[in-house]
């Protein structure tokens, strides 16, 4: 394939960019027995696409053009990620309202993105929609501690790329994700899930 260039390269997956597509691909592990590691390359691989197609039915994310066993190759979104910019959007309260209510669809559909940063969602400001990314780490859940968890991460998330205005974004984020129909019991549940890592920080 023509014109690839490396965009990111993680533990588990190699992301490409060919033309206007993104490709992930799964890479091989040596220190695992082939069998093994196949086996595991083809499970994480179905789940990131049965994730996709699903989310993709509720919020903005890059549409799937094709798959293999390893490979997901999927259409570029034309914006940029919102950890490089967010601070300086001038709607971003709109922009976290929205983060809000997409993280309350797929919740209350039992999708957990697993790796909730802004660096996993894209803004396209002509649209004015955030596309989220990278479903690698998701899985499919209705419990109330893996949604607490789920937005625990992204609570941190903010609190170490976005210091200045965690806060500000949190608030506005959590008045979307009120859409969720389990709200309440979810938000409740951050509040333990958060006591939890204070204690372990302690020790």
């Amino acid at each position: 394939m023509k014109n690839i260039k490396l965009i990111a390269q993680g533990a588990e997956a190699l992301i490409v960019r060919s033309r206007n597509r993104v490709i992930k691909r799964r890479i091989k592990k040596g220190y695992r027995l082939a069998e093994i590691d196949e086996k595991l390359r083809k499970q994480r691989t179905r789940k990131e696409l049965r994730l996709l197609e699903k989310a993709s039915q509720l919020i903005p994310v890059p549409r799937i053009i094709k798959y293999s066993d390893y490979d997901i190759e999927l259409e570029e979104i034309k914006g940029r990620k919102l950890s490089e910019y967010f601070e300086t959007l001038s709607d971003s309260k709109s922009v976290c309202t929205q983060i809000g209510q997409s993280i309350a669809k797929l919740h209350d559909a039992g999708l957990i993105h697993g790796d909730l940063t802004t660096s996993n969602m894209i803004f396209v400001e002509k649209d004015k929609k955030v596309y989220f990314i990278d479903f690698g780490l998701g899985f499919e859940s209705l419990r109330v501690e893996d949604k607490a968890v789920d937005l625990h991460v992204l609570k941190e998330a903010l609190d170490a790329r976005h210091f200045n205005f965690a806060e500000k974004f949190w608030k506005a984020i959590l008045e979307g994700y009120k859409a969720s129909k389990k709200c309440k019991e979810t938000l409740a549940r951050i509040e333990k899930v958060e006591r939890r890592g204070r204690y372990k920080k302690q020790y």
